[in-house]
């Protein structure tokens, strides 16, 4: 059994962190956080538009004992503890932008972020064929007369051309809108956008997606389908770096998080009181959660990689802890609310967590 939904707002596993979160929430809650705090300047020279051609020679920023150091990812090993574990999020990038042509010749893009909510979950949605509803944002949408079916731009391809997809608003949201996409009935949703899509970049590296970003653009480990974004930080781990960690006992631990377009949402207010933070797909198994209980009691290391992981081991925590004081009837699609794990005071130890929702999953 898997768990569904989470929030990217959500706090942290480790029960010292929750009380240390809860006192300091007394003082000032995090939706007072002011953006002009965390804005600053990045030149567009010092962003590095396409990886190295050797994952693992990237650089690693090392702090330790106080002293800052620069190493690579192929050292990994000799920075991490032996007996660590390491949790990577497997979640693999879709071709999420489709290019669509109006009858006059103009087009239409469309960047799918996530299915529409009479889905169970982003695998049943994928699998679904010749027609499927998903929430989409729409550039040059004021183009779009209401009524209006536009066809994929498909250009002298053959294929797409078979594929015949088309592309109708079905509801209009604020920021986005929900779209019914039909294409031949022979190919499931996640075969029509490997055909029809593009990798969708982000925004930030201002260029084009290119053959070479199919393979460089998703970690090795890349294997459900759902996220319009990599988990960045897993990228540079190669074959080589695993087996060396592997070597020292470090184990992996795998969950999905599938990374939502709201990862790059702008923060448009001046607090953060009113930035309404999105919620992302979250996939754990019951092994993944055995795991973590062997690694607690036994004391050893554990460490998310990037992010995603450490935002889903952080709901995991909260969604557990609000099931078991029933504030949950089940976590079929349920979110941590924004502001929860900052309202909510607990000395609840995770490993407790942890056992409840093992048990919750054995039902």
């Amino acid at each position: 059994m898997a768990l569904k939904k989470c929030s990217a707002s959500s706090s942290i596993n480790n029960r010292n962190y929750v009380r240390h979160c809860c006192r300091s929430s007394r003082h000032m809650h995090p939706s007072s956080l002011q953006i002009k705090d965390y804005t600053y300047e990045l030149p567009d020279e010092r962003i590095a538009k396409y990886p190295l051609p050797q994952r693992d020679q990237s650089k690693l920023l090392i702090y330790k004992d106080g002293e800052i150091s620069e190493d690579t990812y192929a050292h990994l090993d000799q920075h991490i503890p032996e007996q660590s574990m390491l949790v990577f999020n497997q979640t693999k990038v879709i071709h999420a932008r489709l290019l669509f042509q109006k009858p006059t010749g103009g087009k239409i893009e469309v960047f799918c972020l996530e299915p529409d909510e009479r889905y169970p979950d982003v695998q049943t949605a994928m699998l679904q064929k010749g027609q499927v509803y998903w929430k989409c944002m729409v550039g040059g949408a004021a183009k779009w007369k209401p009524g209006l079916e536009l066809s994929l731009a498909t250009g002298d391809n053959d294929t797409l051309a078979r594929l015949d997809m088309k592309a109708a608003i079905h509801e209009r949201g604020e920021g986005y809108f929900i779209l019914k996409l039909d294409w031949h009935v022979d190919y499931s949703f996640a075969e029509a956008l490997q055909l029809a899509g593009h990798v969708p970049l982000p925004p930030y590296l201002n260029r084009a997606a290119e053959a070479s970003d199919e393979t460089r653009y998703q970690t090795i480990f890349a294997r459900k389908e759902g996220s319009v974004a990599a988990p960045t930080a897993a990228l540079h781990f190669t074959e080589p770096v695993l087996e060396k960690l592997a070597a020292k006992g470090i184990q992996p631990g795998f969950v999905t998080l599938h990374v939502g377009a709201g990862t790059f949402k702008p923060v448009k207010s001046e607090t953060m009181e009113h930035h309404d933070m999105h919620a992302e797909w979250i996939e754990v198994s019951a092994g993944l959660v055995q795991q973590l209980i062997d690694q607690l009691e036994s004391g050893k290391p554990l460490l998310a990689v990037g992010t995603t992981s450490a935002r889903t081991l952080e709901s995991l925590y909260w969604l557990g802890l609000r099931l078991k004081r029933n504030h949950l009837a089940n976590l079929d699609g349920i979110a941590v609310p924004q502001w929860y794990p900052y309202e909510h005071e607990t000395d609840e130890p995770a490993l407790a967590i942890l056992a409840f929702l093992q048990l919750y999953m054995r039902q």
